[in-house]
């Protein structure tokens, strides 16, 4: 944990999207992999992790105490400097990712993020590669939709 209990958090903050979830899902593997640490491959503890952190994730849809979703809040702000719109775009990028499913969600952080191809990938979530690539080409559609989508009523309303 001492060693790479960082990392470990900013990949379940990926994941999750939530740096409070991020931390509730870490400890939660780790406790499990406690009890199971001298069974665990000591050369790879590594991937052993973030695939458990992955499982966990996803099967935290099953969850009922995992229902709590922030309410939107309207955009009212005021166009700002350059710092003030990274974090707008950083923002906006956060909750079209949340709109996808865990799956698709995980899927694409563990391709762009941890640089993971499709064996890889399916190994970590136990399903075929070709799995893995219909997630991958569902949610990257469904973010390219809600793109399209909302710069056509932008361009729509410009023109009002």
């Amino acid at each position: 944990m001492r060693a790479r209990g960082d990392a470990l958090r900013r990949f379940a903050y990926v994941l999750c999207g939530d740096r409070h979830l991020g931390e509730d899902l870490v400890q939660e593997v780790l406790v499990k992999a406690y009890r199971r640490w001298s069974k665990i491959e000591t050369e790879h503890p590594d991937r052993y992790l973030r695939t458990a952190l992955v499982r966990s994730h996803v099967s935290w849809l099953r969850r009922r105490s995992n229902t709590e979703r922030p309410a939107t809040v309207g955009d009212d702000r005021p166009a700002g400097a350059d710092f003030a719109d990274r974090q707008a775009d950083r923002d906006e990028l956060w909750s079209r990712l949340a709109g996808l499913t865990r799956a698709q969600r995980a899927v694409l952080v563990l391709r762009y993020y941890e640089d993971l191809d499709d064996r890889q990938i399916a190994e970590v979530l136990r399903c075929a590669p070709s799995t893995v690539r219909v997630h991958a080409t569902r949610g990257l559609a469904r973010l390219r939709d809600d793109m399209t989508s909302t710069l056509s009523a932008t361009v729509t309303g410009a023109r009002r």
